[in-house]
């Protein structure tokens, strides 16, 4: 039996997020310290004890989601379950970082102010209101792909994020987005919804941010990850660190391959995923891309535990 650790991206954030881990492990209260200190606020407080559409600002839903994967990474850990138990670990978007973070690639501090840099430049990059992302269901990725370039139509319009056989999301100008909504559902789209999002992430609008990135990134230690890492913008493993590095910034502008991604790591033998941190979304897309996989999401103390008595 082969197991990947995965680990959420934005949209996955709840107030209280974290909050028994943190009550039940001394190491993973600590990972909330940490980010804390790193950030120079109670990051910890607004999670806890905030209000969810302030959470749900990008710069600060980005580190709040890292924290929380790791502060369930350090529960796991305290019962004796380490990330050399997996054979791989993959993040959807933002979540890359968190994957990264589990790995040892980069520590928690500078993980956290990473997200902090990212969430603000991907905010900043272009103005609120100019772009938007949509999620159409039940047409494929390559059907969707066709879609964007149609509706472009001299803006900017592409598949963003291929979750899995039903579900691909677009991203760019919020006027070429609404015609590929129209156009999806002429193409009998199951669903063609405009997402509550406030940028339009992972697509060539995002270029300054990917700026942006390169900088922060060029500054940061980056080892080696313990485990391989399943890129978004490759959906392939690999521990390079220089390619690893460059990932990262490619991703803020290139499409988050993840239904690509759990095939491959299907084909490596992996026959288990967990989910480490807020939510259940990437358990999810794995049963709708690869039902042959066994899906467990971990995100309290309940499901560490469970996690350990297999």
């Amino acid at each position: 039996m082969s197991v990947a650790f995965v680990f959420p991206g934005q949209g996955a954030q709840t107030i209280g997020m974290g909050k028994a881990l943190a009550d039940a492990y001394p190491a993973a209260r600590a990972v909330f310290d940490e980010v804390d200190a790193a950030l120079g606020e109670s990051l910890s407080t607004l999670i806890w004890e905030g209000d969810q559409d302030t959470l749900t600002l990008t710069q600060n839903a980005q580190p709040a989601l890292m924290a929380t994967s790791m502060a369930v990474m350090r529960a796991l850990e305290a019962e004796g379950v380490t990330i050399d138990k997996a054979s791989f670990v993959a993040g959807h978007s933002l979540g890359e970082y968190s994957a990264l973070c589990a790995a040892g690639a980069l520590s928690v501090a500078d993980t956290a102010r990473l997200l902090r840099t990212r969430g603000q430049a991907m905010q900043e990059a272009v103005p609120v209101g100019v772009g938007a992302m949509a999620a159409l269901l039940g047409l494929d990725f390559d059907t969707v792909t066709e879609v964007a370039q149609e509706a472009a139509q001299g803006e900017v319009c592409a598949a963003a994020n291929d979750n899995d056989p039903g579900q691909v999301v677009v991203s760019g100008h919020k006027a070429a987005v609404e015609r590929a909504v129209d156009l999806a559902k002429a193409k009998g789209a199951k669903r063609a919804v405009l997402l509550p999002v406030s940028a339009p992430f992972h697509c060539s609008l995002m270029a300054p941010a990917a700026e942006v990135m390169q900088d922060a990134l060029s500054g940061v230690t980056f080892n080696a990850p313990a485990v391989p890492l399943v890129a978004n913008v490759t959906a392939q493993a690999g521990s390079n660190p220089d390619d690893l590095r460059a990932q990262l910034v490619a991703q803020v502008t290139g499409s988050v391959r993840w239904r690509e991604s759990v095939t491959y790591m299907a084909g490596q033998g992996v026959t288990e995923i967990w989910e480490i941190g807020a939510g259940k979304a990437l358990s999810g897309m794995v049963r709708r891309i690869d039902r042959s996989i066994a899906c467990r999401a971990v995100g309290t103390p309940d499901d560490v535990k469970a996690a350990l008595d297999g």
